[in-house]
């Protein structure tokens, strides 16, 4: 089921998305003080092009730096992500079919806007219990 989920959500929605994370991602590792930003952004691109089977946590270790670095995201970056899953996601809960790939695009709007302090991982459960990105 979660490889029928990832190619829907693939098709319809992942590539664009990633395509933004991408973007930004590049737009911040250019400007080199923002770098930290942009491998983030990087990390939560490749979740948003394949997420089922995967999920965030917030990493143990994150504190104020993780906090105050997700404020400078959101004005770099973060309001124009969350603004793609808000309506990509809008777009997809018109079908049935698209109805759960809506509401992962709704719970991705969180990460969007603060993805410092959050990692991906396979979701436990399964045969690899491990990090995939830090």
């Amino acid at each position: 089921m979660r490889l029928i989920l990832n190619v829907l959500w693939l098709v319809l929605s992942g590539f664009w998305l990633f395509l933004g994370y991408l973007a930004a991602g590049i737009v911040l590792c250019i400007l080199i003080l923002t770098i930290p930003w942009g491998i983030a952004s990087f990390r939560i691109g490749l979740y948003a092009l394949w997420p089922f089977g995967r999920e965030i946590v917030a990493k143990p270790t994150a504190g104020v730096g993780s906090f105050l670095g997700n404020v400078v995201w959101v004005v770099l970056a973060g309001w124009w992500l969350a603004l793609g899953h808000i309506f990509t996601g809008l777009a997809l809960c018109i079908t049935i079919i698209g109805i759960p790939l809506g509401i992962a695009n709704f719970k991705l709007v969180p990460v969007s806007l603060m993805p410092l302090g959050k990692e991906v991982r396979i979701r436990r459960g399964g045969p690899f219990d491990r990090t995939l990105a830090g």
